[in-house]
């Protein structure tokens, strides 16, 4: 052991390390950013295009099929998702883990330029962005202004504030919802157009064609050169008004003879209310690769800025939900939980060492190894976040385990009658391999999620590399900073109960004692005959298989994630398709009302046209709404924000009836709005929804599920022309002209462009409203042919009422149907699998149909399996840390044993304390193997020892158990103290690190009291077993000495000239 060595005879090389190694923590912590969890989003490629008044079909077949051919040959695509919408198709494209996500996008946009050319001429430029629609914005803020009205105040917002929000250092995309641009109005009275017998195509060219500027040359002499331009843009709505749009037989007709001119905003399509009050919101969503609290400080910084530079129009932003306070909450919240940790294990310490001096040598290694973290976390790319956060504070009872081994060493010795130096030296020396066995067993069960991929390594490797690196300055810690303070100030003290404390410590002891004469009482009886031996390891195994039962049965369930609870939920409304937005802000504004009257509700935030979940802002509709709730901090209330979120569903509906409502809590991920999500793929279409609604129905009945529902409408109300095209020949007009006539007067058209000032608007040419209400407008619409006859719309075509889909989606180049629900009362995997063994055998299934998990459940699967393999791939390890150790290939499997005996614990305590199996529950029985792992190997370690002195096995075994019972009570009682503020945490995030604590809790209790009885006697079948076979098979068990045989005598021989062949002598 140099190391030590060193350490005693140089104390200040071990000074100036460790000075060098805090510093340099303090610096890495400071310049570490925060995050909620470490950076996991799916990278994925989002491509959206608009197609102005095209329904869900028509957007699917000419443009979402070709875009998605496009890009289908990306390199490293998971998935590809494609959503056809009215007006907007969209195209995910979901990439594999580790895939770059910056060369998929550009990637992806030259794939799309080539194929402009081939998409419809009214097709706007699709745009490609790295993040996903589901993203919920990380920023909303509310604006007003004292001095301007609406039309400005959107104006300013429009054109000047939010691009500088734009260009915000990893903002992807930023929203206004609720204000309208302004917009120059010609609504056309389709009765005067008869009475004049013009129609909207001839209006419709006037004014695009009476709208421009001409450079028309220049005039020029031998000296000086100036342009002539005629300006023929309209400056003002007067001039349109006045506008000559028909001089027939010397009448001349004004436009506004035919039509009203305003200058207006655009129709409303969404609405904004913050607690009530309308507003204008700006919704700021980052870039899926950004770190949500950098961009969130960047945004406040402009905001200031923004006030500030606009302080003469009296601009008010307001933060009104910013996601990360939530973030730095957590992160504040697992720090005190790490101090409040670090204060137990000290006490305890105290308990043990007898002394504050034995317990300040011991409690050195944790702010040395702590701090030295940071170093390595902040050279790994690492983030401040729930996960490496939690590492730290779980590592508390580890980093002093090593420490505790080598100081107790120590005082063996000194008690020995050594000196302080020489019990220092030799308590180090003798322990050392031991030691680094130990913490080399809980730094390998890390290794395999730390290197394997996937979405659960993503959250998980920040936790494990923190622990490993952690527990591997402890070990440093133990050998250089115990060896070297033991050597100076150590000193046995031998307790007379002098004062009340000695007292204490007395009576401590005392109970201590009863306590391991109990366990050696208990193992002696258990070792006596074979019979007890071989009962009490089959007693523990029933008890083994029963407490897996309790997942069997239900009483444990499965989910991916731990629910959180943020205090926030979105209430979303859905009123019959055709209904209007005045109709669905009239109701939302009583469902606000509702909300307001409940005592917990703090702040209101609406937007009435759209819903953030789906295709998010990318679009309204009109007949959607949604309110985001903010609730008071859960200490205030009396229910979580799951419950909480059903009730107010329930009693919504009971209010108001013809509206569909959903509730949706807000957890870590953003909006729960499905967890349970199933992707029907088919042929076609209509076998696609014909199949999902029969597992619709299957999915209602099972207990838990609640809002299940097809991710496609059906039902959405439009006219239906069907042209006769004979007809329409003979009548001398054309398929693109009735077309091109059709769009004016319904949509609008906006080619022409008003210009004032420094902007341009749109004009908007169109029936006036009047015009536009039903469905005989439509069959009364003129057209005029070349020899000027005026034919109306139903003289060739058949026009009627009927109902399209609102949505069609594709998977992978096949046409699909999402089937979701949320569960409630129960976890997500056990709902979805019940649902699922009901369908997925296949029997019922239509050929060329295929169900694929999404969401939740596809995420379970593949961490489920991620860590499954990690589990065993641990295990593996340890087994080979320890044939490593002790030269055995047998042994080690003893020590293995022990760790089943963890599971007993942990099943118990997942059920008593209600938490499921998830990601972090699984983890926690990961970092058992190594914590348990560790408890046995003392006792082997120590039984080896003790035979290798020539003491027979039962007696090495109680020896054993003796001596290194108080080692093992004290590094596991410090382990669990050191959980206990995490387990019984109730801060913002803690739900989530809360199974993990009471993992390693109920494993830790369970195994220290089975591993103290069953390791042994295991340890003791197994030396049967072995000696049976060496009976059975007449080998020699006595082991060769290879030291000794390396350096034996021999007798010389003589060699002949070539140094080879023996002489041959007689």
């Amino acid at each position: 052991m140099k190391l030590a060595e060193i350490s005693i005879k140089r104390p200040s090389l071990v000074i100036v390390l460790f000075t060098l190694l805090t510093l340099g923590g303090l610096l890495s912590y400071s310049m570490m950013g925060y995050e909620l969890i470490p950076k996991f989003e799916t990278n994925m490629v989002t491509i959206s295009t608009v197609y102005p008044g095209a329904s869900p079909s028509e957007v699917e077949t000419s443009v979402t099929r070709k875009i998605e051919d496009a890009v289908g040959s990306l390199e490293n695509v998971k998935k590809v998702e494609a959503s056809s919408y009215e007006n907007l198709s969209v195209v995910m494209v979901v990439l594999n883990a580790g895939a770059d996500v910056d060369y998929a996008l550009n990637d992806a946009q030259r794939k799309v330029n080539a194929i402009l050319a081939d998409l419809p001429d009214d097709v706007k430029a699709p745009s490609l962005n790295k993040f996903s629609l589901d993203d919920l914005p990380i920023i909303t803020m509310s604006i007003s202004s004292d001095k301007l009205n609406n039309k400005e105040l959107y104006d300013l917002l429009d054109k000047k504030i939010e691009p500088i929000f734009s260009r915000v250092n990893g903002v992807a995309q930023v929203d206004l919802v609720g204000g309208q641009e302004r917009e120059i109005q010609v609504n056309i009275d389709d009765k005067k157009l008869q009475g004049y017998g013009l129609s909207i195509g001839e209006v419709q060219q006037v004014i695009l064609t009476s709208n421009l500027d001409f450079p028309t040359g220049s005039l020029k002499t031998r000296v000086n050169k100036s342009t002539i331009r005629l300006s023929g843009k309209y400056k003002s709505v007067e001039e349109m008004s006045n506008l000559v749009v028909s001089n027939k037989n010397g009448a001349q007709v004004r436009l506004s003879d035919v039509a009203t001119v305003f200058d207006a905003q655009k129709d409303v399509e969404k609405l904004a209310r913050f607690n009530q009050f309308p507003t204008i919101l700006m919704q700021v969503k980052k870039q899926s690769d950004a770190n949500a609290v950098a961009v969130s400080e960047s945004v406040q910084k402009t905001i200031d800025k923004v006030v500030k530079d606009y302080s003469a129009q009296g601009i008010n932003l307001k933060i009104v939900n910013d996601t990360t306070t939530f973030t730095l909450d957590s992160a504040n919240h697992v720090i005190f939980d790490l101090f409040l940790a670090i204060v137990l294990v000290a006490i305890i310490m105290l308990l043990f060492l007898h002394s504050v001096r034995n317990a300040f040598i011991v409690m050195v290694s944790i702010p040395a190894s702590l701090i030295a973290a940071f170093i390595g976390m902040y050279l790994m790319g690492y983030t401040l976040n729930l996960m490496s956060l939690l590492g730290l504070s779980l590592v508390v009872g580890i980093l002093v385990d090593d420490a505790i081994v080598v100081l107790e060493n120590i005082y063996r010795h000194m008690e020995m009658g050594k000196s302080k130096i020489r019990a220092a030296y030799d308590g180090a020396a003798e322990i050392g391999f031991t030691v680094v066995a130990i913490t080399l067993v809980i730094v390998v069960v890390f290794l395999p999620i730390a290197m394997s991929t996937g979405l659960v390594a993503n959250i998980l490797a920040q936790f494990c590399v923190t622990v490993v690196i952690a527990t591997l300055l402890s070990l440093l810690a133990s050998f250089t900073i115990i060896p070297w303070l033991s050597s100076r100030f150590g000193k046995l003290q031998h307790l007379t109960g002098k004062n009340a404390f000695e007292k204490f410590i007395l009576w401590f002891e005392k109970q201590l004692d009863n306590f391991t004469h109990w366990i050696t009482g208990l193992l002696e009886w258990s070792l006596r005959t074979t019979f007890r031996r071989v009962f009490t390891v089959a007693v523990t195994f029933v008890v083994l298989i029963l407490s897996f039962m309790l997942v069997k049965f239900g009483f444990i369930g499965s989910e991916f994630f731990p629910k959180t609870d943020r205090g926030q939920f979105l209430v979303q409304m859905e009123l019959p398709k055709d209904a209007t937005i005045e109709k669905t802000n009239q109701i939302t504004l009583e469902v606000e009302k509702f909300l307001r009257k409940d005592k917990d509700v703090v702040d209101l935030i609406t937007t009435v046209g759209q819903q953030s979940t789906g295709f998010g802002g990318a679009q309204a509709t009109t007949y959607q709404s949604e309110v985001q709730v903010n609730l008071t901090d859960k200490s205030e209330r009396s229910e979580s924000t799951d419950i909480k979120s059903a009730k107010v569903k329930r009693a919504l509906e009971e209010k108001f009836t013809g509206v569909e409502f959903k509730t949706a809590p807000i957890g870590i991920m953003g909006a729960e709005n499905a967890p349970i999500e199933m992707v029907v793929t088919a042929p076609d279409n209509a076998t696609a929804v014909k199949e999902a609604t029969r597992i619709l129905n299957l999915l209602k009945k099972v207990p838990g599920a609640v809002d299940a529902e097809l991710s496609t409408d059906t039902g959405n109300p439009e006219v239906q022309v069907n042209l006769d095209r004979d007809k329409m020949a003979s009548l001398g007009l054309n398929l693109s002209s009735v077309g091109q006539a059709m769009q004016t007067a319904f949509n609008g058209n906006t080619d022409g462009k008003f210009k004032a000032g420094e902007y341009e608007y749109d004009i908007n040419i169109r029936f006036a409203d009047n015009s536009r209400k039903s469905i005989e407008d439509v069959k009364n619409l003129i057209f005029t042919n070349s020899q000027g006859q005026q034919i109306r719309l139903s003289q060739f075509a058949d026009v009627k009422m009927g109902s399209g889909p609102s949505l069609l989606e594709r998977r992978d180049k096949s046409p699909s149907v999402k089937v979701k629900a949320k569960a409630v009362g129960r976890p997500v995997g056990d709902v979805a699998n019940e649902w699922a063994n009901q369908f997925m055998d296949g029997k019922d299934k239509p050929a060329g149909v295929d169900y694929i998990w999404s969401g939740d459940m596809e995420n379970q699967q593949e961490g489920f399996g991620t860590l499954g393999i990690a589990l065993l791939a641990a295990i593996v390890l340890v087994y080979l840390v320890m044939v490593s150790l002790y030269d055995s290939f047998v042994y080690p499997f003893v020590v293995l044993f022990s760790i089943p005996l963890a599971m007993i614990g942990v099943m118990l305590i997942l059920a008593l304390t209600g938490n499921s199996l998830n990601i972090f529950t699984m983890l926690g029985m990961i970092m058992l193997i190594g914590l348990v792992a560790k408890n046995a190997i003392l006792i082997v370690d120590f039984t080896n020892a003790r035979k290798a002195a020539g003491v027979n096995t039962h007696d090495a075994l109680i020896q054993a158990n003796h001596a290194r019972l108080r080692p093992i009570l004290m590094t596991t009682i410090a382990m669990i103290f050191g959980m206990l503020p995490i387990a019984l945490a109730n801060g913002a995030g803690a739900e989530m690190n809360k199974g993990l604590a009471w993992v390693i809790i109920g494993g830790l209790t369970s195994s220290l009291f089975l591993t103290l009885i069953i390791v042994p006697i295991v340890y003791s079948l197994t030396e049967s077993v072995i000696r049976f076979f060496y009976r059975l098979f007449g080998w020699n068990d006595e082991k060769v000495d290879y030291e000794a045989e390396m350096k034996a005598d021999y007798v010389h021989k003589e060699l002949s000239e070539d140094g080879y062949t023996p002489k041959h002598l007689d």
